[in-house]
């Protein structure tokens, strides 16, 4: 049987702390926590909610508009922060092998979102060979409004400049800015039929709660 996105990123902290520095760990184990204390989900966009339209950068060209988006059926929404992220790319192959066949068979199509510019983006399309789409909210604008931006904290802001790093020099956005892990299903109308916000970012959405919102909206049972 094929590990839950839970038993894989279990075994990425697993990893980190076998292998990583005791300080640096503390301050990415911190960060989370810190994030998951504050998190405010009535600054979330919710269920019910009907989106204004919006148009995401295709990476491998061109624009993803949600009216586009939606003329199949249902779309799904997946939030990562950007293409070097470790959780990221366990979560998105993870989506190809497990949700995004069941999303095609619904007629419901899949994209992945990330605030990082196309050039940059389109490294993790192509190393796992991803069967959807991966777009680029320019600006973090739709992350924006829907509510799921966090900004990282103190420590490790310096732990990243200590080491030479900007995470927006990464991102190519400028800012510290990311969006929580997010997964969001639209319907036809553009309404929002389900919403999962992970604060944590090794705490993820499983594919079959996702399935399941789109087969309600479909009207298609479960096998």
């Amino acid at each position: 049987m094929s590990k839950s996105l839970k038993d894989r990123l279990a075994d990425l902290h697993a990893e980190r702390v076998r292998t990583w520095e005791p300080a640096a760990l503390k301050i990415n184990i911190d960060q989370r926590a810190t994030l998951v204390e504050t998190a405010d989900p009535s600054q979330w966009v919710k269920v019910g909610d009907r989106l204004e339209p919006f148009v995401l950068q295709d990476v491998e060209g061109g624009e993803l508009a949600l009216e586009t988006l939606l003329q199949r059926g249902p779309a799904v929404l997946v939030f990562f922060r950007f293409a070097g992220c470790p959780a990221c790319n366990i979560a998105l192959p993870y989506y190809d092998e497990t949700l995004a066949p069941g999303l095609r068979d619904l007629g419901a199509t899949l994209v992945a979102v990330s605030p990082q510019v196309p050039d940059r983006l389109i490294e993790i399309r192509g190393r796992h060979n991803l069967s959807f789409k991966v777009a680029s909210d320019l600006n973090n604008d739709l992350g924006r409004r829907l509510g799921i931006l966090y900004t990282a904290d103190e420590a490790s802001q310096a732990a990243q400049r200590a080491k030479g790093g900007f995470i927006g020099d990464t991102t190519g956005t400028g800012t510290w800015e990311l969006p929580q892990p997010a997964v969001v299903v639209i319907d036809h109308e553009r309404v929002v039929r389900f919403v999962d916000v992970s604060p944590d970012w090794l705490v993820r959405t499983e594919a079959d709660p996702v399935l399941q919102a789109v087969r309600d909206i479909t009207l298609v049972p479960a096998e």
